[in-house]
């Protein structure tokens, strides 16, 4: 009997220690659980800092300087002119449609600009070269091709290419326009082509500004055609942008020679941008020297 007893305290004691190792792997494994659900919840910049101490190699970086935004591409809305006639508004409407794909960036509103000012230019004498007009939209990225040499005559675009603004005008597009000597800014208006030279830049053509307070110094400020290596498509593949001129508009390497051969004395040439006044956008006078001559 004694020894029945024994081997049942016997058995009650083992029974007791096994419960007891059960009870204590169950615990454990539920605060394994729970530190590892812990884990997935916790970033992970969390983790590291509750763990040893960071060697170098582990310490997060300083911030990053934010970069500068590049200039935003949305374009200024251009001004609708006063007085222009249905006639005419129709007849550059279909000018721009017969240009075809050369001229798809060219905004209709800014062909318009320059069409209404060669018409009352022209009578004027200021400009002699009939049918034919250049004009650079300055307010378009200077990586796209924003110069237009037309002939109006033939409904043909002779010339598209890249165009550089001046220094002080800003960044992907000119912003700021200038007539200061030593604004480094382009000028917006109305200029007449007049002769050419070899300077500094090469093969030139100086160009006469034709709008008082906007771009009558164009000239004295040697404000010209020439060509310049950053003005090429190959700069824009290098630095994602043209480079920046004094104010002149330069054109690239490729290109320079036809158009200045091409914008002859005596051409018209528009510097189209925000902030563009003119007495030459005369919509009136426009519409009935079109009627009496075209784009003679």
């Amino acid at each position: 009997m004694v020894r029945l007893r024994a081997l049942w305290d016997i058995t009650k004691t083992a029974a007791a220690r096994v419960h007891l190792v059960s009870c204590l792997a169950a615990a454990l494994f539920t605060a394994g659980c729970q530190l590892r659900a812990e884990e997935a919840q916790t970033p992970a910049k969390k983790l590291v800092s509750a763990a040893a101490p960071l060697t170098p190699a582990a310490t997060p970086a300083a911030p990053a300087t934010t970069a500068p935004l590049p200039d935003s591409l949305r374009l200024t809305p251009v001004p609708a002119l006063a007085a222009v006639p249905d006639t005419l508004h129709q007849a550059i409407q279909q000018l721009h449609a017969a240009l075809g794909p050369a001229a798809a960036a060219l905004r209709p509103e800014v062909l318009e600009q320059a069409c209404v000012g060669y018409l009352t230019l022209h009578p004027t004498g200021r400009i002699e070269r009939a049918g034919l007009l250049a004009v650079a939209d300055m307010d378009l990225p200077n990586t796209t091709e924003r110069l237009w040499v037309i002939d109006l005559k033939n409904a043909q675009v002779l010339h598209r290419s890249l165009v550089a603004h001046g220094e002080g005008s800003g960044h992907l597009r000119a912003r700021r326009f200038s007539n200061q000597e030593s604004s480094a800014c382009t000028s917006l208006g109305f200029y007449r082509t007049a002769g050419t030279y070899d300077g500094i830049h090469g093969y030139s053509r100086r160009i006469e500004g034709l709008d008082k307070g906007q771009n009558a110094n164009a000239f004295d400020r040697y404000v010209v055609l020439h060509a310049a290596d950053y003005a090429s498509p190959k700069y824009v593949q290098q630095y994602g942008h043209l480079g920046y001129s004094r104010g002149c508009p330069a054109l690239p390497p490729e290109q320079f020679k036809d158009i200045i051969a091409t914008l002859r004395v005596g051409s018209m040439l528009l510097v189209s941008g925000p902030g563009l006044a003119s007495r030459w956008l005369d919509g009136g006078a426009a519409g009935r020297r079109f009627l009496q001559r075209g784009w003679r």
